[in-house]
């Protein structure tokens, strides 16, 4: 929300989060995880979740010569945003699955965290 009280979607809309009935967006968590130096890239997905419907999952891939710290990029995360939105799954990874035009394929990743973890189970 702007200085004026008017929201701005930035992000698609079809990457939106549906987390326990709140609407999650993608770019904004990647653009705090961004700021973290240890990280180089990230993109954040949806997956399912039996108890909420989706979790955040993010996956990064480190800046040149920093280690993966998944509890340190946690903690950033939600010392700048709301716990709902800080990642609940953390894949680091050394290559994207990208288009022709060079972005990201999204569900490329949500397809194989399903194929490697699976649904969650219901609680």
């Amino acid at each position: 929300m702007d200085a004026r009280g008017y929201c701005r979607i930035t992000g698609r809309v079809k990457e939106m989060i549906i987390r326990g009935g709140e609407n999650l967006f993608p770019a904004e968590i990647e653009n705090v995880l961004l700021e973290h130096a240890s990280v180089a890239e990230v993109a954040v997905v949806g997956v399912p979740d039996a108890r909420l419907g989706e979790a955040v999952a993010a996956f990064v891939r480190s800046a040149p010569g920093a280690r993966f710290d998944a509890e340190a990029l946690r903690g950033h995360c939600c010392a700048q945003i709301a716990a709902q939105k800080c990642p609940a799954h953390w894949i680091e990874v050394d290559e994207w699955p990208l288009t022709g035009s060079g972005k990201i394929r999204k569900f490329v990743l949500r397809e194989r965290w399903l194929a490697e973890r699976g649904p969650t189970p219901p609680a």
